[in-house]
């Protein structure tokens, strides 16, 4: 890891609001990364992840979603999750400046899933994408899968997974992966679930190693 100084401040604009933490120097790149369903920009998870990849020389946005702006607590609904990509992609427009790098959008189970259908719908919109605990669908339902869109996302990807997640299990997020028509990078975190635990393994180290190795250098990007 290369460890740097880091400064995080708060960003409110033009529909945007998000916790930026910036790396000393040039930063490589850019990260935008939106919560899931039951949290906000200060998720453990988003904070953890972030953390590391500043570390790496990334700047990172840590956004609350449309639906968290407007109320602080609930999930979100499927009616609004149209806007709530609208907000993905504002911020990927209000933070893509902040380097020369790739930009890499993606976040947290409802986030991630909403990034990926930004980019399947815009392959422009990021360089590379970001999903940890992809929702592959809902708990004890699996035949309600959240595939469809995912034949349309030719952006590299690394997708970073719990092998006891309950809204997917390893054997079917390696058919889901395989449906992803860009080049992929899966990471496995053994015997935890949906929240990763990141204050108890290695999750955000090992997601920033794989989105350094393998969307910040030509090899997710041939």
């Amino acid at each position: 890891m290369t460890s740097t100084g880091r400064q995080t401040s708060s960003y409110d604009a033009d529909g945007v609001v998000a916790e930026v933490s910036r790396p000393d120097g040039d930063p490589r790149g850019v990260a935008v990364v939106a919560h899931g369903a039951g949290g906000d920009r200060n998720a453990v998870i988003l904070r953890a992840i972030a953390a590391e990849l500043c570390d790496r020389g990334l700047v990172v946005a840590r956004i609350d979603l449309p639906y968290r702006q407007r109320r602080p607590k609930g999930p979100p609904s499927p009616s609004t999750a149209a806007a709530d990509r609208e907000g993905i992609v504002a911020a990927c427009a209000a933070f893509r400046g902040e380097s020369s790098g790739p930009l890499i959008v993606g976040g947290h189970s409802y986030g991630g899933r909403q990034a990926s259908m930004a980019v399947a719908e815009d392959a422009e919109l990021a360089d590379g994408l970001l999903l940890t605990s992809y929702p592959l669908h809902p708990p004890g339902k699996p035949e309600r899968l959240r595939t469809e869109h995912l034949p349309s996302v030719t952006t590299p990807t690394v997708i970073v997974h719990g092998s006891t997640d309950p809204f997917g299990t390893t054997a079917e997020m390696a058919d889901a992966v395989a449906l992803i028509a860009g080049p992929t990078r899966v990471v496995e975190i053994e015997k935890v679930g949906h929240d990763l635990k990141p204050d108890r393994k290695p999750t955000a180290a090992l997601t920033a190693d794989a989105v350094v190795e393998f969307l910040l250098t030509d090899g997710g990007r041939r």
